[in-house]
């Protein structure tokens, strides 16, 4: 299983994942720039997307102004960005061929089928009109796919390798997006843990799919320290840092259990998730919210590449 099979799978599980990541960025996107008055707001809630994506230095390469059709169908289906959705999920069957034999026939046929329907809907530029129904696509595949994982696979090392693939891609996804949205919303730090507009924070939240969640452990009460505290500590949301973590942990322990060892990247892991488990939401802002990130965004990195080394991933 190690080597060739286990980069299969692990990075299967991250593309998939990075590609709903981005189809809940464009949806947000799309109606926030539809509730804005004019042109120059819509426009700044398109760069937000391209920054919070990391897509905006190669996006202005090829394009000279940021309009929403151009900016959707660059992030879904340009052949010049490597990081479009369409590309995260040919990138995802790419790697399920590649081990499909070991995966169950429900995994393997839901991802070659959600991206041969994809590929299909993308093979003209999206427009207004049928955007909802790319992205509903793209979630619905990651779901089946998900689901077929879950509902099928022997929890062995495939699934652990699987699942330690979309929590360390789910873990760095929150993050940036706090990272960035965070700034991108607040005015100044003057406002830091004060209470700005509703549907500020409420984009941030829908962009990781935690609103309602969040309004249900909160009674609705919008502010910057209880968002944060929520996507970084609250261990019963499932795109939460240490909820990912712990997922993390286990899979980790799985594979520890299956192998008769440990390796450097449990090391590693031990490290981050006692420091989250520790740390408090004050610790955090008097810290700074920005520091922290890049420092756990930093450490995700090392341990996706600890892994891949203890485990002999291909280059």
């Amino acid at each position: 299983m190690l080597g060739r099979a286990a980069n299969g799978v692990y990075w299967m599980s991250r593309y998939l994942e990075r590609a709903e990541n981005s189809a809940r960025l464009i949806d947000v996107g799309f109606h926030l720039a539809l509730t804005r008055g004019n042109r120059h707001s819509q426009d700044e809630e398109w760069k937000s997307v391209l920054t919070t994506t990391g897509q905006l230095e190669s996006y202005r390469a090829k394009h000279a102004e940021i309009t929403g059709p151009q900016v959707f169908n660059y992030m879904l289906r340009d052949r010049d960005n490597p990081g479009s959705v369409l590309a995260m999920l040919e990138n995802a069957r790419t790697n399920a061929r590649m081990v499909r034999n070991s995966l169950t026939n429900a995994v393997w046929e839901t991802t070659n089928e959600g991206w041969m329907h994809l590929r299909d809907l993308l093979s003209r530029p999206a427009r207004e009109t049928n955007l909802g129904e790319v992205l509903g696509q793209v979630r619905r595949t990651v779901t089946l796919v998900r689901g077929a994982l879950e509902g099928t696979m022997l929890r062995n090392e495939v699934f652990n390798f699987a699942r330690i693939g979309t929590f360390i891609e789910r873990a760095d996804s929150t993050a940036r997006i706090l990272d960035v949205k965070y700034y991108v919303l607040l005015p100044s730090a003057a406002w830091v843990g004060s209470s700005l507009d509703n549907a500020q924070w409420d984009t941030l939240l829908r962009s990781v799919a935690g609103n309602r969640a969040y309004s249900w452990l909160n009674a609705g009460a919008m502010d910057a320290r209880g968002i944060a505290r929520f996507l970084i500590l609250d261990g019963q949301f499932p795109r939460s840092l240490v909820f990912c973590y712990e997922k993390i942990a286990s899979n980790m322990a799985g594979l520890a259990k299956q192998y008769g060892e440990e390796t450097g990247a449990h090391a590693l892991l031990r490290q981050t998730g006692e420091r989250l488990h520790r740390t408090t939401i004050e610790d955090i802002f008097e810290m700074g919210l920005h520091e922290f990130l890049q420092d756990f965004l930093g450490e995700t990195l090392h341990l996706g590449n600890a892994i891949a080394a203890d485990y002999r991933f291909i280059e």
